[in-house]
């Protein structure tokens, strides 16, 4: 098993910062977002070299931290078709350069209509979005094998792949070896649902079996109606069953806290490590 943060949770600018905020936080694996702690590499076509990425995934090798995915986010249903196809060339960018990287596995959301708020839109939830999706990562997992690479899919409620169902659906309907899974279950969860989330995790370890590469750790408290993000630990996930049932599934699971910053990154990290030994 491997905790891992987003290099922007940081709370650093640059690879040499990155780097030695992970020693001092003991950590030895992220998820690697180039374009949002490196101002060197802005998120445009062609802004990642083969000599950045050369620099940026060795120095990450050197001081023993592996990446264990590499997030180029996009809507791909966004309004703006010219930002959709900057966003894909981009997205192949990262996925030319992934081994370079440290990392041969590049990962996007699925989008929604409201654009750059990705939030729950009514057309989210319509067959010409499942098709748009599924027409876009067809283009992208086919480039990615021509590079060797793999493409990790990501769902969440306010999004076109709004629950397990939906996601597997436009999987098959990609229908290519080489796209893989990132399971985050608080993304699942609105207020209809929040109590079913081991229900939710059960279903997505059945429904992608050897195929989830990376796991999204959060958790989540009810505040005024609606459901809030917090840091694991600190909400009402029941974290002993959640662990247990992802070490079941595997035992060498790579575990984002995603979002967990600051002064809650060593503590959430023991914590997370603690539990992985007793479950």
């Amino acid at each position: 098993m491997k905790i891992a943060f987003r290099t922007h949770d940081l709370g650093v600018k640059g690879a040499a910062a990155a780097v030695e905020k992970c020693k001092q936080c003991g950590i030895d694996a992220v998820q690697l977002v180039a374009y949002k702690f490196i101002d060197e590499i802005p998120y445009r076509p062609s802004a990642l070299t083969a000599e950045a990425a050369l620099e940026l995934g060795r120095a990450l090798k050197d001081n023993g931290i592996t990446v264990g995915l590499i997030g180029a986010y996009f809507n791909p249903v966004h309004s703006n078709k010219q930002k959709v196809a900057d966003c894909k060339a981009v997205f192949k960018d990262y996925l030319k350069y992934s081994s370079l990287l440290g990392c041969n596995i590049v990962g996007s959301e699925t989008g929604s209509f409201n654009d750059d708020k990705w939030t729950y839109n009514p057309l989210n939830r319509t067959e010409e979005a499942l098709q748009t999706v599924i027409s876009t990562f067809q283009e992208l997992a086919d480039y990615a094998k021509s590079v060797g690479a793999y493409i990790g899919m990501e769902g969440a409620a306010g999004h076109v792949c709004y629950d397990v169902k939906t996601l597997k659906r436009a999987i098959d309907g990609v229908n290519r070896d080489n796209i893989k899974v990132i399971f985050d279950i608080y993304n699942y969860l609105d207020m209809s649902n929040h109590a079913d989330y081991l229900k939710i995790l059960d279903e997505g370890l059945k429904t992608f079996a050897g195929k989830i590469v990376v796991f999204h750790l959060k958790d989540y408290v009810l505040e005024e109606g609606k459901i809030k993000q917090v840091v694991p630990g600190k909400g009402l996930f029941d974290y002993p069953a959640i662990l247990s049932k992802i070490k079941a599934y595997d035992k060498d699971a790579v575990l984002v806290l995603e979002g967990t910053t600051g002064e809650n990154i060593v503590p959430c990290t023991e914590f997370i490590k603690k539990l992985w030994a007793q479950v």
